[in-house]
């Protein structure tokens, strides 16, 4: 199990691994004065990197890219976003219960919860708060 998990991650980093890699041993041969430094480099980024990213960052893209027509795909975590709300609702209502938070507190964050149920929501709550501690601050001075 550990070696097909030890696989599976270096599947998952292997564009990582090799621009670690060639950045590595380039820096190395530039330190250590070697003159082939630069071709290393620069054969690295243009060849082995996209190689490695097209071999193995391949089945990732695809295993996004719902089958069928694309007018009616819907991105994969539409279907995971009201799982993840109702998570955080859960997880909520079990730390209100168990006495963490106080009446208040379980209001605030259930009114920041729902109100920021997508990422478009979450991004105008943001704006909102932003702007309305810029104006907090304004009073101040």
């Amino acid at each position: 199990m550990a070696e097909s998990s030890l696989r599976e991650r270096f599947e998952r980093n292997a564009s990582g691994i090799a621009a670690t890699t060639v950045t590595g041993t380039w820096l190395a041969a530039l330190l250590l004065n070697v003159d082939w430094w630069l071709p290393l480099m620069l054969f690295g980024y243009i060849v082995v990197v996209p190689v490695v990213a097209l071999l193995f960052d391949a089945d990732e893209d695809e295993a996004e890219t719902p089958t069928g027509d694309a007018s009616d795909a819907q991105p994969a975590d539409a279907e995971a976003e009201p799982e993840r709300v109702q998570d955080a609702l859960d997880r909520l209502r079990t730390r209100y219960a168990e006495g963490e938070l106080t009446d208040e507190q379980f209001e605030r964050k259930l009114d920041r919860l729902l109100a920021t149920e997508t990422p478009e929501d979450a991004a105008e709550y943001v704006r909102r708060e932003r702007a309305a501690e810029r104006e907090r601050d304004v009073e101040r001075e």
